[in-house]
């Protein structure tokens, strides 16, 4: 390491210590997490204390160039900045799909003032996006989307209809896929930007098994979208849709490794009701199994981390981010079939005094991660895409 990133990590860590509440140390229930935009709720206060600091020094994106909010910060002195907020337990300042997904896209299709206009509001948390990409008839089959987006001189008109909108009811813009040709499927799509207050827009939550209400039915009747909204070409779409997915699966994998709300890991679950006393598990399966998956855990943290390096270094292999989302979602998804056998009964919980907080969230979680198999791309649709793209197998 050399001494000017020794410099930095001791600069960080000091600036961190003295900056980072004691409330934005602990383990972040989904209550708290914040996502901006112009609705923005704040339940703990020091949340938006945290995020004003951060953003004032463009860290909530410390990759991204000053010019659009962010830090500028090298692939090495972000990740000293990664390890340093680990140390000590910060929060994630902001969680946004913005930061996630549309960041990187604009900042390599953007045009200049799109980057000027939108990457400082995404990374100060001022406004709040959602993605219009799945169609009844068209999930798995994305290319099959038959939201029309018409030229009408001036602007464009979009009609059509959106599902599995996450938190579109909450959102204050969408980044949204469009047909703009009907005669070729992949060449006639279109990437644009509108706002939700829009007239014409209109959102209808969808009830989960969990019980909560994450994804939206959206609908469009003759929005009007400003022509400077289009992204890259026109009829250039697919080629963004498909780097933004990308970025997607990768989110949707790391999100299944660290988000589970007041729930705590496998190993501390396991040892808070299987403790034999000599602070071990005390079923011989279950710790052969807590053991397997936290191995697995960090084997998989290590080579999101490899990944990334290699990608930095324009080293990406093909197909990689589907690798990650397969396996990220199918480890999520077995990681509460374990905590639900270590904890037994208590895991089953919906509401009542016998159950703590993280109780109660850990029958929620469980199926509200039986989801992460189908957003994002199915199970089957990544198998596919690492059959053809990684394997080089047949059709």
């Amino acid at each position: 390491m050399s001494a000017t990133l020794d410099e930095f990590r001791a600069e960080t860590r000091a600036w961190l210590e003295a900056n980072c509440p004691a409330s934005m140390r602990t383990p972040l229930p989904d209550d708290e997490r914040v996502w901006g935009g112009r609705k923005a709720v704040f339940n703990n206060p020091d949340s938006k204390l945290w995020l004003e600091r951060m953003a004032e020094r463009g860290l909530t994106v410390p990759t991204w160039p000053r010019a659009y909010g962010g830090a500028g910060l090298s692939a090495d002195e972000a990740q000293v900045l990664r390890e340093e907020m680990s140390r000590l337990k910060c929060r994630q300042p902001l969680s946004s799909f913005g930061i996630w997904m549309l960041g990187p896209v604009l900042l390599k299709y953007g045009n200049e003032d799109q980057k000027r206009e939108h990457l400082p509001k995404i990374a100060r948390g001022e406004i709040r996006w959602c993605q219009g990409y799945s169609e009844p008839g068209a999930g798995s089959d994305l290319a099959a989307l038959k939201t029309r987006c018409e030229d009408r001189g001036d602007h464009y008109l979009v009609n059509g209809q959106k599902i599995w909108t996450s938190y579109a009811d909450q959102a204050d813009w969408i980044f949204c896929l469009v047909r703009t040709d009907t005669t070729v499927k992949h060449g006639g799509i279109s990437f644009v930007l509108f706002d939700m207050a829009s007239e014409g827009v209109e959102t209808r939550p969808i009830t989960l098994i969990s019980g909560a209400s994450v994804f939206c039915e959206t609908f469009f009747t003759d929005v009007r979208v400003p022509k400077e909204n289009l992204v890259g070409e026109l009829n250039g779409g697919w080629t963004i849709a498909k780097e933004l997915l990308q970025h997607e699966r990768g989110m949707i994998a790391e999100i299944g490794r660290t988000v589970g709300g007041t729930v705590p890991p496998v190993d501390v679950i396991a040892k808070r009701y299987l403790d034999d006393g000599a602070g071990r598990i005390g079923d011989p399966l279950l710790r052969d199994a807590v053991t397997r998956h936290v191995m697995n855990d960090r084997a998989f943290g290590l080579t999101m981390r490899r990944a990334a390096q290699e990608s930095e270094a324009g080293m990406a292999s093909g197909g990689v981010s589907s690798m990650f989302k397969y396996y990220g979602t199918e480890q999520n998804k077995a990681k509460f079939e374990l905590i639900l056998k270590c904890a037994g009964t208590q895991a089953l919980g919906w509401e009542g005094d016998g159950f703590s907080a993280g109780e109660l969230d850990i029958c929620r979680t469980w199926l509200r991660s039986k989801g992460n198999s189908i957003e994002g791309g199915t199970s089957e649709i990544q198998l596919n895409v690492i059959a053809k793209r990684v394997l080089g197998l047949p059709d």
